[in-house]
């Protein structure tokens, strides 16, 4: 079946089927190309003068021998154009130029139709799908790249990230580490690439989610609420984290979810205590709280959703004891989320209804001692990634205070500090408080393995905030009847 000779006859007899292919049939809801042509030209239009700005495609990664891992698409490129393939590149420029004779602002190079291996892996758009299917313009196949005359030396700044990964193909001059080298070649000698400043370009359109986007989001989010309320009717004791994680995703899929938006961590026992544990592999047991962080990716966008839940149904009172201290802490970050407030007044909030009620229970008694059981940030912007682009700030320092003696020499002292971020209508964020007390911390061992994370995605409105993942249960009672519900899937070992 490898034969190049069997490969030619498997596309002619497929070919007209492929012609055929029906739009219809498949997704219908995905982001239009008006979209993405006006996010381009919205780039353009911040973009500083006499520049252009280079966006590769991501690389494809090898799983092991000759199987790949499921491809992702760069989520610049993609927010760009809508392109889905690899080795291919966006070249964006300020203001118009001419190109062999055409006028333009964008040039595209995509991957070159392969009847061979398009029996093999699927349709490729090609130059005309590009053109079509996406509505870019001067749509070129990447062999068409080392001989395009576009002169990198007449531009004052080069933007472009260039990709980690990309693996050479010798026998292949179109791939992602050809076009990669090519770029280096035309832009050597000339300004040095700038990826800060395109990250921080990018940053600012994406952190402000259009109506377009926020569909596919809620879709993702509200997939990803129903698949934490069916794991809730699911657990019991006896039942294994990755069966938890199985029921999760099969919600995800069957909603339509091209993929899960990060590894899901479902975490029972000692295991909720780890921030990111992704093996899943322990069988649950009675008393045991079990902790799944699980987000769905819909079209490119993912949501990240935790919840904790009692394995057989019932909090005791320590579960509950810190829940509602975690949840407490969710409400004053919830509080926080406010337009025109700095982003870390989440955080601070949540902090200190943490820090207060583990003062008071003596599991803590200092801020230092807080943060071994509160051990990360509350918030993170969400979108295309699920730690989205942000394009923080440095404050302008205000000017030195000058008196007579010094009026010539004092200047305004530079601002060290982190960048800064304010919080703006259409920015969608998490809120995620969590405590994690592993076995053998120095606190009453009545604690021990009692991992709590509370996580959902909050949209910054006009006036205040929205909680986008609100059908998810919540409180105490909430979890506990919604546990009590009978499940639809069947429990592993029972008929």
């Amino acid at each position: 079946m490898r034969s190049p000779s069997i490969l030619s006859l498997l596309w002619l007899t497929t070919s007209v089927a492929l012609a055929q292919v029906k739009p219809d049939l498949y997704d219908t809801d995905k982001l239009s190309p008006a979209f993405h042509a006006g996010r381009r030209a919205a780039l353009r239009e911040k973009m500083p003068p006499n520049s252009v700005a280079v966006f590769f495609a991501n690389p494809e990664r090898i799983r092991n021998n000759d199987t790949d891992y499921q491809y992702a698409q760069d989520p610049n490129l993609y927010y760009l154009t809508g392109y889905l393939e690899p080795n291919a590149l966006l070249v964006l420029t300020k203001d118009e130029v001419v190109v062999n004779g055409q006028k333009g602002t964008e040039f595209f190079f995509a991957q070159e139709r392969n009847p061979q291996r398009e029996a093999w892996t699927g349709r490729r758009l090609g130059k005309e799908g590009a053109e079509k299917a996406l509505g870019l313009k001067n749509v070129y196949v990447g062999n068409d790249f080392r001989a395009f005359p576009l002169d990198f030396g007449h531009f004052d700044k080069i933007m472009g990230v260039l990709p980690l990964g990309a693996v050479d193909t010798p026998r292949d001059s179109t791939d992602l580490y050809s076009l990669v080298e090519q770029v280096k070649t035309k832009t050597q000698g000339h300004q040095p690439m700038d990826a800060q400043s395109l990250r921080q370009l990018m940053g600012q359109l994406r952190q402000v989610k259009l109506p377009e986007e926020m569909v596919l989001l809620q879709k993702a989010i509200d997939i990803s609420c129903q698949g934490h309320r069916e794991v809730m009717k699911f657990l019991e004791p006896g039942v294994t984290e990755y069966h938890a994680q199985s029921v999760m995703e099969y919600v995800f899929k069957s909603n339509g979810s091209e993929y899960v938006g990060y590894g899901s961590i479902a975490g029972g026992g000692e295991n909720a205590c780890i921030l990111h544990y992704i093996t899943n592999r322990r069988t649950l047991q009675n008393g045991d709280v079990f902790l799944a962080d699980c987000g769905a990716e819909y079209h490119g966008y993912t949501a990240d959703v935790t919840r904790t839940m009692p394995v057989n149904g019932k909090f005791s009172p320590e579960q509950k004891t810190i829940y509602e201290l975690v949840l407490a802490a969710q409400e004053a970050g919830f509080a926080a989320c406010q337009p025109g407030a700095p982003f870390r007044n989440v955080h601070q909030a949540a902090f200190k209804v943490i820090a207060g009620g583990l003062f008071k229970l003596g599991i803590a008694k200092d801020s230092a001692e807080v943060r071994r059981y509160f051990n990360h940030g509350t918030s993170h912007s969400l979108g295309l990634d699920v730690h989205d682009l942000i394009a923080p700030v440095r404050p302008v320092p205000a000017p030195a205070v000058l008196t007579a003696s010094t009026a010539t020499t004092t200047v305004a002292p530079a601002y060290t500090g982190p960048p800064t971020f304010n919080l703006m209508p259409n920015f969608v964020l998490t809120v995620e408080p969590g405590i994690y007390i592993p076995a053998n911390s120095p606190c009453d061992p009545k604690w021990w393995n009692i991992g709590v994370r509370i996580e959902d995605d909050v949209i910054i409105t006009e006036t205040g905030h929205r909680v986008l993942s609100a059908s998810a249960p919540r409180t105490v009672a909430e979890v506990e009847q919604v546990m009590a519900e009978q499940s639809e899937f069947k429990k592993p070992g029972k008929r």
